[in-house]
């Protein structure tokens, strides 16, 4: 019986995933709750385990981008590993069967045959139509169940096809032609016909190999060496395989560096030089999956975004005088986070509309304050949540945003602390911003930018005085915030800020 595995539910607002490793190979032997292969998400990369024990049959390739739901792979349990093995056996009892007899073999037994179509499969829900890359068999070529016969390429992905059965092949497209989804790729003879192809397999090798006769697989690629290489901006040329017939695989793609540099070209050609100068690397499936979904937020939401400055004196003078007794006691610096977090969710619940998404047509208000703080990790950027945190006090909110910065530089964010989130802080201070417009974080409504502090000239009390201040900036989707409420909120912000006994008191 064969179980299907499917891309599981992973997040309130993750429609797809992409697959990103495969850590089992096709026809591979699993065990139960032993992890298959890597998934991404535009949030986090989350690992799939193994329903079941059995053998793995492989129906999304690495880098295929699949919606929730969709299959990934099916587990045969049971008996597939016997008769893998039988399988397995098979080609060793058909090559030692004609030792004995080195004359001319005789006629195969008659068997019924029958002719299988090999179709484009269904490879994703906005695919029509894939080019065939390159065919590993050729007309004529007897192939056995799941050998790979060829590679198709979509606008997303590149993936293998495997034989549906063992037989005598037929190509009808060939390399470069461009197929709909269902059409036929070739032709597989299947019954008594195989038989009559396996002498000449067993002869062959005893007639010289020409030189028109190199191997077709000898330094290409498959789909996933040829994603590692691309990543590493190295040539397959410069690569040596060590697959059937010469091929380069995953393996000889994760071992191979850059040859040296060549020397310097002659004086006399100063223009070949420049070209040499670039570089390209594919963009990994998070950041395309990032890169959409930004995309789409600019093109589904009206954004605006509107400023003003906090003269962070105050704040700073409080942090100054409290920061070491604060550690002494909590175990944590005191640091701006926690300042603008709680004024945050004071001035949200004055401005309900700004913590609100859009649901069709209606708006879904949040009476909580489950605020998202961008944190740079090494794959990007990504949101993790602090939860109700208008219930924490500035210790609490400080923990918070060392424990979860810390698991996002090691990657260890799960999905569930980066979903959720009703309003985001961005703080590109941090890396020295004076001033930006943030992106909305979908399906959210609101974003603070924080920006760096710079000692500026400003008038109080009728006197120019140099004070630290910071710009911020508020982008709102205005379909359901209007102008005086994101102005509104963001002097509530500044008055909160620069009278942080306001805080305190909750006034």
């Amino acid at each position: 019986m064969a179980i299907e595995m499917k891309v599981p539910a992973v997040g309130e607002s993750i429609t797809e995933v992409t697959v990103a490793t495969w850590n089992k190979k096709e026809g591979d032997h699993v065990k139960l709750d032993e992890v298959l292969c890597e998934l991404e998400s535009d949030k986090a990369t989350f690992e799939l385990p193994a329903e079941a024990e059995g053998v793995l049959h492989i129906v999304a390739k690495e880098g295929d981008v699949l919606p929730i739901g969709a299959i990934i792979c099916t587990i045969e349990a049971g008996g597939a590993t016997a008769s893998v093995k039988v399988a397995d056996a098979a080609p060793a009892a058909a090559v030692a069967a004609p030792a004995p007899a080195p004359a001319a073999a005789p006629a195969p037994a008659a068997g019924p045959t029958s002719v299988l179509e090999v179709k484009v499969p269904a490879v994703g829900e906005s695919i029509t139509e894939v080019t065939v890359s390159v065919w590993n068999k050729k007309t004529g070529d007897s192939v056995s169940l799941d050998e790979v016969l060829c590679e198709l390429e979509s606008d997303k992905a590149t993936f293998e096809l495997p034989a549906e059965s063992a037989g005598v092949l037929e190509i009808v497209a060939e390399s470069g032609t461009v197929v709909p989804i269902g059409g036929i790729l070739a032709r597989i003879t299947v019954g008594g016909s195989v038989a009559t192809v396996a002498p000449a397999q067993v002869a062959a090798p005893a007639a010289p190999a020409s030189s028109g006769d190199a191997n077709y697989a000898a330094g290409h690629p498959s789909p996933a060496a040829a994603k590692i290489l691309d990543e590493k901006g190295i040539s397959a040329a410069s690569v040596a395989g060590s697959g059937v017939g010469g091929r380069i695989t995953k393996e000889d793609a994760v071992a191979a560096s850059k040859p040296a540099s060549a020397p310097a070209p002659a004086a006399s050609a100063p223009a070949a030089a420049s070209t040499e100068r670039t570089r390209r690397e594919k963009m990994s499936s998070l950041r395309k999956t990032v890169a959409r979904r930004l995309v789409a937020v600019k093109n589904e939401t009206a954004m605006l975004t509107t400023f003003n400055e906090v003269d962070m004196k105050p704040v700073m003078d409080l942090r100054g005088k409290y920061k070491d007794k604060f550690k002494e006691k909590h175990g944590v610096g005191l640091g701006f986070m926690s300042f603008f977090t709680k004024a945050v969710c004071v001035a949200l619940k004055e401005f309900p509309s700004v913590n609100a998404k859009i649901d069709g047509d209606e708006i879904v208000f949040h009476d909580y304050c489950d605020i998202s703080i961008a944190v740079s990790a090494p794959k990007g950027l990504v949101v993790p949540v602090i939860r109700s945190a208008e219930n924490l006090s500035l210790a609490g909110i400080e923990s918070e945003v060392v424990r979860l910065a810390g698991k996002a530089r090691e990657n260890k964010l799960s999905l569930e602390e980066m979903s959720g989130g009703t309003f985001t802080i961005t703080n590109g201070g941090v890396f020295g911003s004076m001033l930006s417009t943030p992106i909305i974080n979908a399906p959210q409504v609101a974003i603070l930018g924080m920006h760096n502090i710079v000692e500026r000239p400003v008038v109080v009390d009728g006197q120019i005085v140099i004070r630290p201040i910071m710009y911020l900036a508020l982008s709102y989707d205005h379909r359901i915030i209007d102008g005086r409420e994101s102005v509104s909120f963001l002097v509530r912000l500044k008055q909160l800020l620069e009278d942080p006994a306001r805080l305190l008191l909750d006034i």
